[in-house]
């Protein structure tokens, strides 16, 4: 008999666990292994490969791993495939890094910035710092708005958005994409044309935002 699968959930920017907890809680639930990883997003001496080990450490001896990463999340978890034997690679909402692209020039090889504020236009939505929080929680439960406000804004270095994705190409590994429809910050239009583009393959909608669980 083969060993039960492990999820292995990824975080995006500020590298928090917490940001699963309830995915986490369902899994369990339904008798599933399941390991939020917390990543040192606060350290400037932390880069990507700091983060690859953190997960790499986390997930010990494991085996059956599925790995799940959302947001910047992407850019690390295609290196733990290459550290630890991967089952399928799951990006949730995620960014895709090419290779020898910096996750800083991401933005702008991608377009996003334009992706984004076209999103804002068609939303009727004003597009400044101060509707931040709103972008990326809009549609999460009102119990996990305020936990997450109680938090504060978990500290995000740049030290990994100035050094090379270091892959030459993308694992071999089967990799799928979910997206939330939702999604103000990388609306899903956007992502499927980036995600064409760079892992050839396509992009399941579901019905959510940047956060939502």
């Amino acid at each position: 008999m083969s060993a039960p699968s492990t999820y292995v959930l990824i975080p995006g920017a500020g590298g928090l666990a917490w940001y699963w907890h309830r995915l986490v809680a369902e899994l369990r639930s339904r008798g599933r292994d399941a390991l939020a990883v917390d990543l040192p997003a606060g350290d400037d001496a932390a880069g990507l490969a700091e983060y690859v080990d953190a997960v790499v450490t986390a997930v010990g001896d494991r085996t059956g791993l599925i790995v799940v990463a959302q947001s910047m999340g992407g850019i690390s978890a295609p290196m733990v495939c290459e550290r630890v034997p991967v089952e399928l690679l799951v990006l949730l909402n995620a960014m895709v890094p090419a290779p020898g692209e910096t996750p800083g020039d991401w933005w702008g090889n991608t377009g996003h910035a334009a992706a984004w504020a076209a999103q804002a236009a068609r939303d009727s939505r004003p597009l400044d710092d101060s509707t931040m929080f709103e972008n990326f929680f809009h549609d999460v439960p009102a119990d996990v708005r305020s936990a997450a406000i109680e938090r504060g804004d978990p500290p995000q270095s740049g030290t990994p958005f100035v050094r090379p994705w270091p892959l030459a190409k993308w694992p071999d590994v089967p990799t799928r994409f979910l997206q939330g429809r939702d999604d103000r910050f990388f609306p899903i239009e956007f992502q499927r044309r980036v995600v064409a583009e760079r892992l050839g393959i396509g992009v399941d909608g579901c019905p959510a935002g940047t956060w939502s669980r």
